[in-house]
C-alpha cells in the first residue's frame, strides 16, 4: 500500500521553499540554479531588472551577474526553448514531442487548425530554412514572409506570419533561438543549436519531466488547471500526499521532508516559480497576489511591479519598487505589511532591499518616507 503523507501547511510551504533553493545556504552557481529549477522564465518587462536575473539573484544573492547568464547562453550550456531558458542537456526531453508536432494520437480541432496553417504556407517554411541554412542567424525580420495564408488573431499576433511560424517550427524542432540581439531573437537550424543528446521516449520523456518539475516544485498537484508556459502539475511523480487544511490530493518530492529548514529573506519576481502558480501560492501561503502592471495606477494594491517577500516559510508582503537607471537610483514606492513585521523581519527586508540596489549599482531612495 502507497504511503499517504500527512503535512501541515508548514510542512508543505517548507518543502516548497527547499525546492526552490531558498534557504540560507544559497546554492553554488547559475548552472545549479537552472538545473534545480528546470527554467528561468524570460519576460520582456524590467522595471527592476529583467525576470530570469531576478530569479537567479534572488538565489545566488550579489555574487550573480548577467554575465553569467549570457555567457551560458553564449556557449550554449543553457537554450532558449519557448520563451523559457533551459539547461541545454534537456533538449533530449522534448525533441520526441517535436516530432509529433502538433501532437500525437487522434488532434484536437485547434491542433489540426495549426498543422493546416503550416502545410498551407510550406513554401514560406522551407524558404526559411534554407535562408538559415546559408546566412542565420537572422532576426526574424530579415526572414522572407511567403506565406499565401496570413495569421489570424485578435490580438498582437495578428498578421504576424514569419514570427507565428517560427514559433511552430519550434515546436517542430525545425528551428532554434540561436541568441539574441538587444531584444530581437536571432534564429538557425535547431541542428546547429541543440546539443546532440540523446532523445528520450515520449512517455519516458513526459515522466522524467514530471520528476524534475516535481524536484523543482517540492509539492503540486497531479493534475489541474493548464497553465501557460510550463505546467504547474506533476502527474504521478513523488509520492501521495495531503495537506492540513487545503482540499484534494497532491504530490510530494519525498527527500525534502526530513531536512532541515534554515530559511532567510527573499525577494521574488513576480513570475518566481514559488507564487507563479497564484491558486498554489494561496493555498499553501495564504498569499494574495496578482502582477498589477496591466491595471490602471489607480487600481493598483501593491505597484505596477510588486516584488513578493519571502521570510522563512511565510510569504508577508510585497515591494513595490523601480530601477530608475537614468537616475541612478532603486525607487522603493512602498513595503506592503501582508502580516506585521517584527523587528527582525523589517531588518532582513531591509538588508534585501539594500542588497538589490547594490547588486543593480543603484542608490537606494524610499519614496514613501
Amino acid at each position: 500500500m502507497v504511503k499517504v503523507h500527512h503535512l501541515s501547511r508548514q510542512d508543505a510551504r517548507r518543502v516548497a521553499v527547499r525546492a526552490q533553493l531558498l534557504l540560507r545556504e544559497r546554492p553554488a552557481d547559475l548552472l545549479t540554479v537552472a538545473r534545480r529549477l528546470t527554467l528561468l522564465q524570460l519576460d520582456p518587462v524590467s522595471a527592476v531588472a529583467p525576470s530570469a536575473d531576478l530569479v537567479a539573484w534572488s538565489r545566488l544573492g550579489p555574487a550573480y551577474s548577467p554575465a553569467d547568464l549570457r555567457a551560458a547562453l553564449d556557449d550554449r550550456r543553457l537554450i532558449e526553448l519557448r520563451a523559457l531558458i533551459r539547461p541545454a542537456e534537456d533538449i533530449g526531453l522534448y525533441r520526441a514531442a517535436m516530432a509529433v508536432w502538433p501532437g500525437s494520437g487522434e488532434l484536437r480541432d485547434w491542433q489540426l487548425g495549426l498543422r493546416d496553417w503550416v502545410l498551407a504556407n510550406d513554401r514560406c517554411r522551407r524558404e526559411i530554412l534554407d535562408r538559415l541554412a546559408k546566412d542565420g542567424p537572422l532576426p526574424s525580420r530579415e526572414l522572407p514572409d511567403l506565406c499565401v495564408k496570413p495569421w489570424p488573431s485578435t490580438g498582437w499576433t495578428n498578421n504576424k506570419n514569419v514570427t507565428q511560424l517560427l514559433d511552430f517550427m519550434t515546436g517542430r524542432g525545425e528551428v532554434a533561438v540561436a541568441g539574441r540581439k538587444g531584444r530581437d531573437r536571432l534564429w538557425d537550424l535547431a541542428e546547429r543549436v541543440y546539443p546532440d543528446v540523446p532523445v528520450r521516449p515520449a512517455d519516458e520523456a513526459i515522466q522524467e519531466r514530471d520528476r524534475r518539475r516535481l524536484a523543482a516544485l517540492g509539492i503540486a498537484r497531479s493534475s489541474g488547471v493548464t497553465m501557460p508556459m510550463e505546467p504547474a502539475t506533476v502527474g504521478e511523480a513523488g509520492e501521495p500526499a495531503e495537506i492540513e487544511g487545503v482540499r484534494g490530493e497532491w504530490r510530494v518530492e519525498p527527500r525534502y521532508l526530513d531536512e532541515p529548514f534554515a530559511g532567510r529573506a527573499a525577494l521574488l519576481s513576480p513570475f518566481d516559480r514559488l507564487i507563479h502558480d497564484r491558486g498554489r501560492a494561496q493555498e499553501l501561503f495564504e498569499f494574495d497576489y496578482q502582477l498589477e502592471m496591466y491595471q490602471p495606477a489607480a487600481k493598483r494594491r501593491w505597484g505596477y511591479y510588486a516584488l513578493p517577500v519571502l521570510y522563512g516559510d511565510r510569504l508577508v508582503g510585497k515591494v513595490d519598487a523601480k530601477a530608475d537607471r537614468k537616475g541612478g537610483v532603486l525607487l522603493v514606492n512602498a513595503v506592503h505589511q501582508d502580516v506585521p513585521f517584527t523587528a527582525a523581519m523589517t531588518a532582513a527586508v531591509d538588508e534585501e532591499i539594500a542588497s538589490l540596489a547594490g547588486w543593480l549599482s543603484l542608490d537606494l531612495r524610499h519614496t514613501d518616507n
